[in-house]
Formats: C-alpha cells, structure tokens, sequence
C-alpha cells in the first residue's frame, strides 16, 4: 500500500497540513506585505503590466479571481509549500534512492519552518516562485537523458519562473549550463531555450506597448541603484555636475558613513535629502529614471569596486546569522511575524484611479470593514485565537537558523568537491542554484529574509544527495538497521 511504504513522509506531510490549517483559522484570509497590493491589482486591472515587476503572480491571482477569495489563493499556496517538500522527498527516495526516513528529512524545513508557512499565507509571488524552481531541479535531475521534448516543458516552467520573479531568467543559464555539462545534446537545450524565449519575449513585447521599452521591467536600474545607495560617492566616481546633471541630482550629500545601514531609505522612503525621488515620486519607475539610475550604479560599482564587493559579502553572510536580527527596518521585518494585530489595508493609489484597498475589495468582496478614525476600512487580516496565538508562539521556537542553512550549503559544496572528477555530478545543480539565490540579492538589491526560503529546499537537496552514500542501507533502502556511517549522515541532516 502507498501510504504505509511512505508512512513517515505521510505522517510528517500530515502534521504540516495541520499547521497550515491552523494558521488559516488564526488569520483569515491572508497575510500581506507592501508588495501584495501592486499584485492584486495587477489581477483587477490585467490590461496593463506593472513597471517594477513581472506580472506572473497576478495571473495566478487573475485564475483564481472568479472565486473571489484571498483564502482560496492562501489555500493553494500551502498546497505549493507541501508540494515542494514532496518534490524533495520523491526525488530523493525514488531517484537517489534514499531510505524514506532520510529522505523525509530534507523536506522537514520546508514542512515546518514557521517562517515558511507564514510566507506562504501572504499575498505574494514568493511560494509559487519556490515550486517552479524546485520542479525544475526536478525535472532535470530525476531523468537521466533528456529529449528535446522535456527539454520544451523545463523551458516552459523556466519561463514562468522568470515572469513570477525577474531572478528566475538567470536560473535558465544555470540549467543550460548544467545540461551542457552533462552533454545532454544540443536540441534538448535547444527547445528549453527557444519554450523560455518565446512567453518571456511575448511579455516583453506587451511591456513595450505600455511602457516602451522591450523589457520586463523599468526597475533594474533603479534596485541597482538602492543597493549602491549606501556607499556611491560622486567625488570618487568622478560626475561632473555641469555636463552629467542627471547623474549629479542622484548624488547622496550625507557622507557614506553618515548614511542609514539598510539601503531601502534611498529607493522607498520620500523623505527630506533623498534624491531618488528628486523629480517627483510619480517619475520613480519612468523608463528614464531607471536608465540613469542604473548609470548611475554601474558608475558606482566600477569606480569604488571594492566598497561594492565588501557590501555585498556583508549582505551575503547576514543569511547565516544564528538569530534573526532586525533588518532593514522595523515596518519590513514585522511584515514576516505572526502578529497579534489585524491587518488594515492601506488606501494607497492604483490605477485607473482606484486605491489599493479598493482593489483587494473588489477581488475578495468578502473581505470586513471597520469603522476606524471616523472612516471605513477595509480588514485584510482577521485575527481568531487560539489558533493565532499558537501561531505566534510556534513561531518564536520553530525556525530554521541561518548557520543550518550555510551548513547545509557546506555539506553540498563538499559533496560538489568529492564529485570534482564529475564536475560536481547531480549535486551541482541545485546547490548552484541555492548559492546563486542567496547572493543575487545581495548583488543587485539587498538581504531580505524572505529571499533566503527559496534556497532552502534547494539547499537541503544538494546536502542530502551530497551524504546519500552515507546513509545507504544493505538491501532495500527503507529498511535494516543503520550503519555508523549512516547515522553519523542522519545527524547531519538532522540539523537541517
């Protein structure tokens, strides 16, 4: 019988589903960040792209908007999260062969993690990013040769991996890289790469129509910008304020160590001295502000090349604190809380004259209202005990530190040292694909914790593929006693 040959995977996968059932009766019907609104609307108004970030995300919420529920679309995201964490576990069991035990044990921080499951009760891209990019590795690694058709499906799930998070176009040089290593022939990589152009190109050019360029979004540049905010300094880039005016009015007057620590106050935050916003808020994300910001920060990173390297290694190992220290303000990191608050939605402007309230109102009519300062607003988070509250203490033991995710990367890069005559055999893909998603914030925007959950499964494989020698048992893999060897393995996992 199916469940009892898996029957730890199934109970461990049946306590999680328990835990994202309670959260669901604690906050209803979502959680949200700043990002979710621009999302939301992007479902309300699907007739024109956003200019900060792909659109892929607000299709997934425009599929489910006849059902006009935000918990239908919470719902699915943790069915997303237990799905990647049966990605792991099929992979691991049926293609690397591991003992069902181990193999449960390397889908454990995605199932339980309190963290995660908050992020996957938020109105936001980053749980249904994580699950394409898990089914890529997935795909690529389960089979051993692969033919152009398989090719053309992992090309397809790239490609809707890149519209969920711009970060997700990268990862398809990752996966050509890897195929080209693995002399998988050039017409399965050939129909990846022509099934991810054409979505990603066909974007594009509905982007152009609405915004000009043939691009994905006007904010590279200007996120670029943010993260060189905190040590660009004009007198060593060498701007001339007469003949580079544009460039000059980006300039920062406060010293580099006068300057806050996180680089969000340049980009976000409209305030007295900030010169982002110079022209008007309205112009941030105009093609024009984001060519000469990105100018801007390319100046910065070749001129002062050594200032940019020291602040992104500081970014890159702020992910392995052992606790979670408050970064980059108060306002973000509570946003990534079980709070014991309700959430009211803010009346920001959207288009077509619409404000974001309003927006997420007309997708969830349900959604309450409240009569607050003589006015009414609308509730996005509705608070219910005791589920909330067992939510809230849950999280403040249930976490996965950040040094358990470097060790995890360790135990992948040594299992990519001990395949160095393989080129790093089936463990270089995913712990590649974990390391790049961990320092490509750093490089081009800044640390975030919520950037770091999707390495993690990514990171779990490759450890657990790295110690599957480890932990393999004479016989068939889920049964027998453990050798010495096998239980020094399952220690090391179990830190994960």
């Amino acid at each position: 019988m199916f469940i009892r040959r898996h029957r730890v995977f199934a109970a461990v996968l049946a306590a999680a589903f328990l835990l994202r059932v309670i959260t669901m009766l604690g906050y209803g019907p979502a959680l949200w960040f700043n990002d979710s609104y621009e999302y939301v609307s992007g479902a309300v108004n699907p007739d024109r792209p956003s200019a900060l970030r792909p659109n892929g995300y607000s299709f997934w919420l425009l599929l489910l908007r006849p059902f006009h529920s935000f918990s239908l679309v919470a719902f699915t995201q943790h069915l997303m999260g237990l799905a990647v964490a049966g990605l792991i576990y099929a992979l691991l069991y049926a293609r690397f062969r591991l003992p069902g035990w181990a193999a449960t044990l390397a889908a454990v921080p995605v199932l339980f993690d309190a963290y995660q499951i908050q992020l996957e009760h938020m109105i936001m891209s980053d749980t249904m990013f994580m699950l394409l990019v898990v089914g890529v590795v997935t795909l690529v690694l389960w089979h051993r040769t692969v033919s152009w058709k398989l090719g053309a499906v992992i090309g397809l799930l790239l490609a809707l991996t890149a519209l969920t998070r711009s970060i997700g176009l990268p990862i398809l040089v990752l996966v050509a890289v890897y195929m080209l290593v693995k002399r998988a022939g050039w017409k399965p990589i050939a129909a990846m790469v022509t099934a991810c152009a054409l979505p990603v190109a066909g974007y594009m050019a509905w982007f152009a129509s609405a915004h000009g360029p043939f691009a994905m979004t006007n904010s590279d540049g200007a996120i670029l910008y943010m993260r060189t905010a905190l040590f660009a300094d004009c007198k060593k880039m060498g701007v001339d304020k007469r003949t580079e005016l544009e460039l000059a009015l980006l300039c920062i007057s406060d010293p580099p160590e006068q300057r806050h620590f996180s680089g969000q106050k340049y980009l976000w935050w409209a305030e007295n001295g900030q010169r982002f916003h110079a022209f008007g808020v309205g112009t941030t994300f105009t093609p024009e502000m984001n060519r000469t910001a990105g100018d801007f920060a390319k100046r910065a990173i070749l001129s002062q090349p050594g200032d940019y390297l020291a602040l992104v290694a500081g970014d890159f190992f702020r992910a392995f604190h052992w606790g979670r220290p408050q970064f980059p303000d108060a306002k973000t990191y509570l946003q990534y809380e079980f709070l014991p608050d309700k959430k009211v939605l803010p009346s920001w402007s959207s288009p077509k004259g619409s404000t974001t309230d309003r927006d997420a109102q007309t997708y969830d009519p349900d959604l309450p209202t409240a009569l607050i300062s003589d006015k009414l607003r609308v509730i996005g988070t509705d608070l219910h005990d005791p589920w909330a509250a067992f939510m809230q203490g849950y999280q403040r033991v249930a976490r996965l530190p950040g040094i358990v995710l470097g060790a995890l990367l360790l135990v992948g890069l040594a299992g990519v040292a001990a395949r160095r005559r393989a080129l790093g055999g089936p463990v270089l893909l995913p712990w590649l694909a974990a390391f790049g998603l961990i320092l490509a914030p750093a490089a081009t925007a800044e640390f975030d914790y919520r950037y770091l959950l999707p390495a993690v499964p990514l990171a779990c494989l490759a450890a657990a593929i790295s110690l599957r020698h480890g932990v393999r048992l004479p016989g068939r893999l889920t049964r027998g006693r453990p050798t010495p060897a096998s239980a020094s393995a399952a220690t090391t996992l179990r830190t994960g």
